[in-house]
């Protein structure tokens, strides 16, 4: 037997055989209408129409329940009834746009003024001076106190003849030698 033998055989063995043609069958051809042909599943079902009533809940804007009843088959949709409110329905007339919207109004400039002692220690005098406190009104008396203190030592300090510390300027930014003659100060 050779390679190509099994492949050119028929089922009686013999490879040389002529081939008999057989007659073809009668066949009867037949048609399905749409709705049998299809392959979606039960199309009565498919194309009966089925209503479809969704419900939402208020905005701040548009208060109350709101209501979308829908007719929905599977060719064709149609809103039956929507509240007013919902989004994609406008109600309201739109309104006229403002074309200068976005575009920022000239800045007021300010400017800081001086304010005299005596209008700082009326403004001070509030009520609000002590809110936020910690020891509330005790420790503003304890801080008016030594506020007080200070200032008649800076009175006494001032009528007292005082002596002047001379610092030489340093010749360059970033130059060390003050640091070295400090240095040489602590070490004595």
């Amino acid at each position: 037997m050779g390679l190509f033998d099994r492949l050119f055989a028929t089922r009686d063995g013999n490879a040389a055989a002529p081939k008999t043609p057989q007659p073809k069958k009668e066949v009867e051809t037949f048609f399905l209408d749409a709705d049998a042909s299809s392959s979606m599943g039960n199309v009565d079902f498919m194309r009966r129409s089925n209503t479809i009533r969704r419900t939402f809940p208020g905005t701040a804007d548009s208060p109350g329940n709101k209501e979308m009843v829908a007719e929905v088959a599977s060719m064709e949709s149609r809103l039956e009834r929507v509240s007013d409110g919902l989004g994609g329905q406008t109600s309201q007339p739109e309104q006229a746009f403002d074309l200068t919207r976005g575009v920022p109004k000239p800045v007021k400039k300010t400017f800081a003024q001086t304010m005299s002692q005596a209008e700082l220690d009326q403004r001070m005098k509030g009520s609000a001076m002590g809110v936020n406190v910690p020891g509330g009104s005790a420790a503003i008396k304890q801080e008016q106190e030594q506020a007080q203190a200070q200032a008649q030592a800076q009175a006494a300090a001032m009528a007292s003849p005082q002596v002047q510390i001379s610092q030489q300027a340093s010749g360059k930014a970033g130059d060390i030698d003050p640091f070295k003659r400090m240095s040489r100060e602590l070490k004595g």
